[in-house]
């Protein structure tokens, strides 16, 4: 049998061919096969769709800095560098350095709820990173701010936004699809770094109840 050649998130969470952590995620060949096929569709597709490399990568290095996972964030960073000019690097960290904050906030209308509601920082470009990033990757900038820290407070207002923007509708499918595999892929890197850090059979527990991604 061919060695099975590793995927980003085995080489995010630091993942040796033939590991225990590369053992444990072989059980489960089906979720580790749709995760690299995910990637490969929102980062290397035949077809970009009108989204570009650089908006695609410049809004994942975004999203990673306000992870703050310095391993995720410097894999997308380095591809942005790829496809970008050092000043759309430069403002995205600028940017990543703004928009830091603790989450998830917002409200929810009024009932029940609403006693969950609460206040944090509503994300806007500087306008220096307007002018180096331009209208339409700062406004997918706070787009995906909204998706990571307010989900809740995401309304037609903020689609329109984009769309007012340049983002077509299937473009703004395509960055939330983007925004959301981030969110999973940093969280699986990151808890497949903690079980690294684990013994061996405490690692082999957490996959046998279903947490090992």
């Amino acid at each position: 049998m061919s060695e099975r050649m590793p995927d980003i998130i085995d080489r995010l969470a630091a993942i040796a061919p033939g590991s225990h952590l590369d053992a444990i995620r072989a059980r489960r060949p089906q979720a580790r096969e749709h995760a690299q096929k995910s990637f490969s569709a929102l980062f290397e597709p035949k077809d970009p769709g009108g989204v570009s490399a650089r908006e695609r990568f410049a809004v994942a290095a975004f999203v990673a800095g306000l992870h703050a996972e310095p391993a995720t964030h410097e894999f997308y960073r380095s591809r942005l560098s790829a496809v970008a000019d050092a000043s759309i690097g430069a403002a995205t960290a600028a940017e990543i350095a703004r928009g830091r904050t603790q989450g998830p906030y917002g409200t929810w209308p009024a009932g029940p709820l609403s006693r969950e509601n609460s206040v944090g920082l509503i994300y806007r470009v500087s306008d220096e990173g307007l002018r180096s990033l331009g209208a339409r990757l700062a406004a997918a900038f706070e787009h995906a701010h909204l998706l990571v820290f307010r989900p809740r407070d995401a309304d037609p207002a903020a689609l329109q936004a984009l769309l007012g923007a340049g983002w077509s509708t299937s473009a703004i499918v395509t960055l939330s699809q983007l925004v959301a595999f981030l969110s999973f892929q940093i969280r699986a890197a990151a808890g497949l770094r903690a079980l690294a850090a684990a013994p061996a059979h405490a690692s082999a527990i957490a996959v046998r109840d279903g947490e090992a991604p």
